[in-house]
């Protein structure tokens, strides 16, 4: 036989076993649920919005930014002859 063939057979049985190796490992999970016992108690706080957080200010923010590097890439022409 050929050894690619040979290695190639191997390389694939590798996979073979490996994917079910991993497929045993996900199905031997404990299937019964945990007894968890959480108390909770809740607080109502309110929170302020920053305004860094607002889509508005981040819109204005690049058009002036865009107005400043256009106004940068222009301000080095020389109309006059």
């Amino acid at each position: 036989m050929n050894t690619a063939l040979v290695t190639k057979k191997m390389e694939s049985f590798g996979i073979f076993i490996l994917t079910f190796f991993f497929s045993v490992m996900a199905l031997a999970q404990e299937t019964t649920t945990p007894k968890v016992d959480v108390s909770t108690t809740s607080t109502t706080t309110t929170t302020t919005e920053e305004w860094y957080s607002n889509p508005i200010f981040w819109v204005i923010g690049a058009l002036l930014l865009i107005v400043l590097i256009a106004v940068v890439a222009r301000g080095n022409r020389n109309t006059a002859d």
